[in-house]
């Protein structure tokens, strides 16, 4: 590829130049006068990257996000100052909780108008603020048009290293507009840790002195070839494979060791078997609270089990947990080292994992529900939607259906599958599947919505008919309450409605002025045929699926909650 042979060319061209050396072919934003000299460059070199422009910045973000995590390369987003980054800092907090890497671009006011709060003016290092509880993993700001190749190479090596996540980098107005004769830098490549050979033998020793071992999986920079070697070691090992909450699609949900996911709606049967083992081996989560069960299923900071964390990041190694066992390592490295510790030829756990999927296939089964079945409703969706289906939800009660239902390939036979934010963000999963329907025009993506959730980003339909996401579908749950703190509120005070119940739109119609297909259903009998309309629409289309808000998950009932609640 042959970029700008100009010796001397503005630093907003030069940025687009060295994004380009980086691999990137795809950035998301919403447009700003902050950062015209950027979107001029987007158009000098059109050829080789292209800008999509979103309604909202906290949608953008949320598209970068879900890049990031489906390429494993860093997303991009571009924003203005103000509150353009103030909208966009809901993608970056999801980036951060989620372990993805990502670089968020701001526009800054002019470096002669600096400190006197000049419009839109944020401090962005301290809005951002770096480290273990900030939003990003670094924020950095250019102040020399000559150096900005070297922050922009240090963006994509930060977002990339260890612990994957996001950078936010500040450019000022007028800087953009300087001429620079600064040389476009290397692509980063990120640097993989491979366990240390001692650690190795530990783990094989903890593994011959165990009598019920879980394996617990998940976390970023997984690839097809890791996830290979991770079901062989598995394999060897006869272990029951569970995946960390929002990962499921770490390990084949159909293979016979996989025993579900540790997360919201857990399978008590799944939770009372973490709780029992005597050795987990945690490889690439980094163990928050919804995977632990808040704390309880390996209790902190010493869990009553065993326990072998690996993880890329040093910092995240003995955060929490005080573990028998820490190894640093890249998820390609951590699971080709663990597919060749060799097994003895008899395991006392012997039959643990057949015995683990059989209580997981027994939790798919569910009593029927009329007039709407949600349970049917993720069924039907996998019987006709292609294997490599993409998958997209943001937060809220309606996505246990999909959690508990919608069984994963597995990202060794159709890559990832899975979008949906561990940081429990509302409004992710419209933005995702727009994200993820541009970036593979090829595959279908099904974005599961609540109405609530919908909401919060439902203007992005309009990107995703501006840039032709074709082969996207939004099923959107409208059962006209926030659900899950409707359910909260039954639990502590219940019988007290308040702030929860939502008065919404004819979901169907208003996708149908934006130009997709929209239809509506109220009966679990209707659902097949409205999908069938949808996959053969040949473009975006949604189906609007009423649901009684007494349905409250895929496991009880508001009233059942209720009537818990004053008893107790």
């Amino acid at each position: 590829m042959s970029l700008s042979n100009t010796p001397s060319r503005p630093v907003g061209h030069a940025l687009v130049e060295a994004l380009i050396a980086q691999g990137v072919h795809t950035c998301f934003g919403v447009p700003g006068e902050s950062y015209l000299a950027v979107l001029d460059g987007m158009h000098q070199h059109r050829e080789h990257i292209r800008f999509i422009a979103c309604r909202q910045e906290g949608g953008a973000a949320f598209m970068a996000e879900a890049q990031g995590k489906l390429s494993g390369q860093p997303g991009v987003c571009f924003v203005t100052r103000g509150p353009g980054a103030t909208n966009a800092s809901i993608g970056v907090h999801t980036a951060f909780q989620d372990s993805t890497p990502m670089v968020l671009f701001v526009g800054q006011v002019a470096s002669d108008q600096r400190d006197r709060e000049a419009f839109q003016e944020i401090d962005y290092r301290q809005m951002f603020g770096p480290g273990t509880l900030g939003l990003a993993k670094w924020v950095g700001e250019v102040h020399s048009a000559d150096r900005l190749p070297e922050y922009v190479a240090r963006a994509f090596h930060t977002a990339q290293q260890g612990r994957p996540g996001p950078v936010v980098l500040v450019l000022p107005e007028d800087m953009l507009t300087t001429l620079t004769t600064a040389p476009v830098l290397p692509r980063a490549q990120a640097v993989r840790a491979w366990p240390a050979p001692g650690g190795l033998r530990e783990l094989r020793a903890l593994l011959l002195a165990a009598q019920r071992p879980l394996l617990l999986v998940g976390g970023p920079g997984w690839d097809a070839e890791s996830a290979q070697a991770l079901q062989r070691f598995a394999e060897n090992w006869q272990l029951p494979v569970a995946c960390g909450f929002r990962f499921q699609d770490t390990f084949d949900n159909r293979h016979p060791q996989y025993a579900g996911d540790v997360g919201i709606g857990i399978n008590p049967r799944l939770a009372a078997r973490v709780r029992e083992a005597d050795l987990v081996i945690a490889l690439g989560l980094r163990l928050g609270e919804m995977t632990t069960g808040g704390y309880t299923l390996l209790a902190a900071p010493r869990p009553a089990q065993k326990l072998v964390h690996i993880h890329p990041g040093p910092e995240e190694l003995g955060r929490v947990y005080a573990a028998d066992l820490l190894l640093q390592a890249a998820m390609p490295a951590a699971a080709r080292a663990l597919e060749a510790l060799t097994a003895p030829p008899v395991l006392p756990w012997a039959g643990q994992a057949e015995a683990a999927h059989a209580d997981y296939e027994a939790n798919l089964v569910a009593p029927a529900v009329a007039p709407l079945d949600m349970a049917v409703v993720v069924k039907t969706l996998q019987a006709r939607l292609p294997a490599d289906t993409v998958y997209t939800n943001g937060a809220g009660n309606y996505s246990g259906w999909l959690h508990r239902y919608c069984r994963y390939p597995g990202l060794q036979h159709q890559g990832r599958t899975q979008l949906a934010p561990t940081s429990g963000a509302m409004g992710y999963g419209l933005p995702a599947a727009v994200a993820a329907a541009l970036l593979y025009p090829e595959r279908t993506v099904l974005n599961l919505a609540g109405d609530g959730d919908f909401l919060m980003n439902g203007q992005e339909l309009a990107t995703a008919m501006a840039y032709g996401a074709r082969r996207l579908i939004s099923v959107v749950v409208d059962n006209g309450t926030y659900g899950t703190i409707r359910m909260h509120q039954e639990r502590e005070y219940p019988g007290r409605v308040s702030g929860s119940d939502l008065h919404n739109p004819d979901f169907a119609a208003l996708a149908r002025a934006y130009g997709w297909h929209g239809a509506f259903c109220e009966r679990t009998q209707d659902f097949a045929p409205a999908l069938d309309a949808a996959i053969a629409a040949g473009r975006p289309a949604l189906i609007h699926l009423k649901l009684d808000a007494e349905v409250s998950t895929s496991r009880t009932t508001l009233s059942a909650i209720r009537a818990a609640a004053l008893k107790a």
